[in-house]
């Protein structure tokens, strides 16, 4: 008998749930956006890009032991 009560009120609350749809604040949403400095950040733009490391040491080191930069024709394999 108490299953039909608890669904009946599992059902009202799901439904109140959907269709509630609270005032929302634009402005107080744009000013917690934009921050102090007036304007909205990005943050995803200012990293820095990677730098690539400069691998010209190990190819001068290797250059003897595995030939030249396709000098073998590619048919070893390394790894």
């Amino acid at each position: 008998m108490g299953r039909g009560r608890q669904k009946a009120k599992a059902t009202k609350q799901a439904r109140d749930m959907k269709y509630f749809s609270p005032a929302t604040d634009y402005t107080a949403l744009q000013r917690e956006l934009t921050g102090p400095s007036g304007r909205a950040s990005n943050r995803r733009t200012e990293a820095p890009e990677p730098v690539e490391p400069d691998y010209s040491e190990y190819a001068d080191k290797y250059v003897e032991e595995y030939g030249d930069d396709g000098e073998d024709g590619g048919s070893r394999r390394t790894g």
